[in-house]
């Protein structure tokens, strides 16, 4: 999720506890809990959602993320490697693109020094 997107969605969740508290005070208490608990939620997803260049069957396993957070191994057929590398500026790790032709979906798994798998 982008950062912005996260700010946005922390602001709305602590706007939304904020007008809980303040009907809450007022005395609607069943529009106070909704609000509330929406705006814990949203701050809650904000915080624990992560960020990460897996795919979602990667996301099913138990298994570690790969080095810079992607594959853990690099994505056999249909994927076929791209040109497209990137750093990930939170690992510090360059990553490849691996495109499925077919149907467009990307996955990333890092190359070079510390690669790890």
């Amino acid at each position: 999720m982008l950062t912005t997107t996260r700010i946005v969605i922390a602001a709305l969740g602590a706007l939304l506890m904020l007008s809980g508290i303040v009907a809450f005070a007022s005395g609607a208490v069943a529009e106070s809990l909704w609000a509330t608990v929406i705006g814990a939620v949203a701050i809650l997803a904000v915080t624990f959602e992560r960020v990460r260049y897996r795919s979602e069957a990667a996301e099913r396993t138990a298994d570690d993320a790969g080095p810079g957070g992607g594959e853990p191994t690099v994505p056999q057929a249909p994927f076929r490697p791209t040109d497209e590398l990137f750093v990930d500026p939170t690992s510090g790790q360059r990553l490849r693109v691996y495109l499925d032709p077919a149907t467009g979906q990307r996955r990333y798994h890092a190359e070079g020094k510390g690669q790890g798998r």
